[in-house]
C-alpha cells in the first residue's frame, strides 16, 4: 500500500504536468467507490492550485456497466452537463469501464468545447514517473505518427498467428499522450502513449489473434486462451478459442455494427504494466477494437453502442506502402 506522500506526489504529476490545471479552472472528477480516496487526493491538489474541483461518484453506473457490457456507459444528463462545462475532466474509476467511457458523445462534446479529459491509470503512489519519461513516450508517439503519414495500409504479424492488414488511407492519426492539450481526445495517463486510427470499415483482412487483454467481457487480466478473429471486408466472420471467445461472441451477437473492426492502434510506452487494460499502451502491442469508431477517431464512420478492445502482444508492424517497420517482434524499430 503506497504511503500518502507518494500518492500525493503522483496526484501532483497528474494535476500539474499531465492536465496543467490552473487557478479558477472548473474540474470534474468522476469516481467510483474503489478509487474514491485517489479522487479525493487529486481534488485536494486541484484546490491547492486555486481550481474548483467537484467529485461525482458514479459507482452505480460503473458497477452495473462492469457486470453487463450492454448496460449504458453514457452519463446521465447532470454528469453530461458537468463535463461539457468543465476545463478538465478526470475519470478515476475501474479502468475497463473508463476505456469504454471514452467512446461516448459527452466525451466528444467536451473535447469539442476545449476541455482536457483523461482517465487516471491504476497504481497511483507507485508510478515513479518524471516529466522526462512522459516526454520520451510522447516523442515516440510523434515519430510513429510521422512514419505513417500518408500510408494506405499496415500489416500486423505475430508469433501467435496474427497476420492481417488494416487500411488507414485518408484517416487522420490520433496521437494520445500523457501531457494533454485542450480538445485532445480522451486517453489514459500518465503511463500511456498510443497512436490510433479509425480503420477503414470495409477493408481489414486476415487473422487477428488476441493474446493480451480483451475488454468488455469481464476479464481481470489477459485471456487464458488466445481469441482468434477471422476478418474479411472489415467484419469479423468467425471468432474461435475457448470460453472467453464464446463470451465475446455472445457480447457482440445482435448488436448492430459490433462485428466491424473500427479501431487500429498501438502503444509505445515502455512503462505500462502487463495484465491490465493499460497494457494496450505498452510498446510492441497492437490493439484492435470491434464496434464504434465514430466518437473518438477522426474520419470514423462506424456507429455502434459497443467498443471492445483486444490486445496483441509482441507484434511486428509494418507500413505496407513504404516497407518501413514500426515494431519488429515487439521491439521499437524506428
Amino acid at each position: 500500500m503506497p504511503d500518502s506522500q507518494a500518492v500525493r506526489r503522483d496526484a501532483e504529476l497528474v494535476v500539474d504536468v499531465c492536465m496543467s490545471v490552473k487557478a479558477d479552472d472548473v474540474v470534474t472528477i468522476i469516481a467510483d467507490d474503489t478509487r474514491e480516496d485517489e479522487a479525493r487526493t487529486v481534488a485536494e491538489v486541484c484546490v491547492d492550485r486555486g481550481a474548483w474541483p467537484v467529485i461525482m461518484n458514479n459507482e452505480m453506473q460503473v458497477r452495473r456497466g462492469c457486470a453487463d457490457t450492454h448496460f449504458p456507459v453514457s452519463p446521465p444528463r447532470n454528469l453530461h452537463q458537468a463535463m461539457v462545462n468543465s476545463d478538465e475532466i478526470m475519470i478515476v474509476t475501474q479502468l475497463d469501464w473508463a476505456h469504454r467511457f471514452a467512446h461516448i458523445s459527452a466525451v466528444r462534446e467536451s473535447c469539442d468545447r476545449g476541455a482536457k479529459i483523461a482517465s487516471i491509470e491504476l497504481g497511483m503512489g507507485g508510478w515513479g514517473l518524471t516529466r522526462e519519461v512522459l516526454e520520451d513516450n510522447a516523442r515516440r508517439v510523434h515519430e510513429a505518427a510521422a512514419a505513417l503519414q500518408g500510408v494506405e495500409k499496415v500489416r500486423v504479424t505475430s508469433a501467435r498467428g496474427s497476420d492481417f492488414t488494416v487500411t488507414i488511407k485518408d484517416r487522420p492519426v490520433l496521437e494520445v499522450t500523457a501531457i494533454k492539450e485542450p480538445g485532445q481526445m480522451m486517453g489514459p495517463l500518465p503511463l500511456w502513449a498510443e497512436v490510433a486510427f479509425a480503420a477503414v470499415e470495409d477493408a481489414t483482412e486476415g487473422v487477428v489473434v488476441v493474446d493480451g487483454v480483451m475488454l468488455g467481457i469481464g476479464l481481470d487480466g489477459d485471456v487464458s486462451e488466445p481469441i482468434t478473429w477471422i476478418m474479411h471486408e472489415g467484419r469479423v466472420r468467425e471468432i474461435t478459442g475457448g470460453e472467453e471467445a464464446e463470451r465475446l461472441r455472445a457480447t457482440i451477437d445482435g448488436v448492430e455494427n459490433a462485428d466491424v473492426l473500427g479501431e487500429f492502434a498501438f502503444g509505445v510506452s515502455e512503462v505500462e504494466p502487463f495484465g491490465t487494460p493499460s497494457e494496450k499502451g505498452r510498446l510492441g502491442a497492437v490493439h484492435c477494437a470491434l464496434g464504434d469508431n465514430s466518437h473518438a477517431y477522426p474520419g470514423g464512420q462506424n456507429v455502434c453502442s459497443l467498443h471492445l478492445d483486444g490486445n496483441l502482444l509482441d507484434v511486428s508492424l509494418q507500413a505496407v506502402d513504404t516497407g518501413r517497420w514500426i515494431f519488429q517482434d515487439g521491439k521499437w524499430a524506428l
